[in-house]
C-alpha cells in the first residue's frame, strides 16, 4: 500500500511561479520516493501544480473536495480518487485519517488553518504523524516566530516545537518526515498547584 503524504497549499494562481515550480518538484520526488498525495482536490495553484506533478510522474493522487468547490469545477478530475465531501470539516478529517504524514507549502488562511489543526492534534497526541513546514525563502519565518514567542511567554511546552520539523528544501521534506516519525507529544497540561 503506499504511503499517502497529505500536502497542504495555495488554491491561487495569482502567486509568483517560483512557488508552483517547488510544488512540482515536490510532486515528482514524492513519486520517485514512493509517496502518494492525499490533499484537497483542486486543479488551480499550487494544489494543481503537485497534483498534476505526481500524476504526470505516474504517481497516485487522491483528492478530497467539497461539492460547493467542485460545483464551481475547481476539482483536479484526473485524480485517481475525488471525494466529493459537503463541509470543510469533512474535508480535513478525512484527509488527516489517509495521510503518513503531512506538509505545508507556502500558503494563505486555509493552508495554515489546516497545518495548525494538525499541530494542535499532535499536541493533544490525537495525530502522531510528522508534520513539516516547507520554508520556502522563508515564507514561515514570521509564524515560526510566534511559536518562539508563544513559547517565550509559557503558551506551550518546549517539547511542542519538536512535533513539527521545518525544511527549505525538497528533499529535506522526506530526510525530516524520516527524522520525526517517532516523535511523541509530551502532555499538554501543565502542573497547577
Amino acid at each position: 500500500m503506499t504511503k499517502l503524504l497529505c500536502v497542504y497549499c495555495a488554491s491561487s494562481d495569482r502567486i509568483d511561479p517560483k512557488y508552483a515550480a517547488v510544488a512540482a518538484e515536490l510532486g515528482a520526488e514524492m513519486v520517485r520516493r514512493g509517496w502518494g498525495l492525499v490533499y484537497g482536490g483542486g486543479k488551480t495553484g499550487l494544489m494543481g501544480a503537485i497534483a498534476r506533478a505526481v500524476k504526470q510522474n505516474g504517481g497516485r493522487v487522491i483528492g478530497v473536495i467539497p461539492e460547493f468547490m467542485k460545483v464551481k469545477e475547481l476539482a483536479f478530475d484526473e485524480a485517481d480518487e475525488l471525494v466529493t465531501v459537503i463541509t470543510m470539516r469533512e474535508r480535513k478529517l478525512l484527509m488527516e485519517t489517509r495521510a503518513n504524514a503531512f506538509v505545508a507549502l507556502p500558503g494563505g488562511w486555509g493552508t495554515l488553518e489546516e497545518i495548525m489543526e494538525i499541530l494542535t492534534l499532535r499536541q493533544l497526541d490525537v495525530v502522531r504523524k510528522p508534520c513539516v513546514f516547507f520554508n520556502q525563502d522563508g515564507f514561515y519565518d514570521p509564524l515560526l516566530q510566534l511559536f518562539d514567542r508563544m513559547l517565550q511567554d509559557k503558551f506551550f511546552k518546549p517539547s511542542n516545537l519538536d512535533l513539527f520539523r521545518v525544511t527549505e528544501t525538497v528533499p529535506g521534506v522526506f530526510e525530516q518526515i524520516e527524522a520525526a516519525a517517532h516523535t511523541r507529544a509530551e502532555a499538554k497540561w501543565f502542573e497547577t498547584r
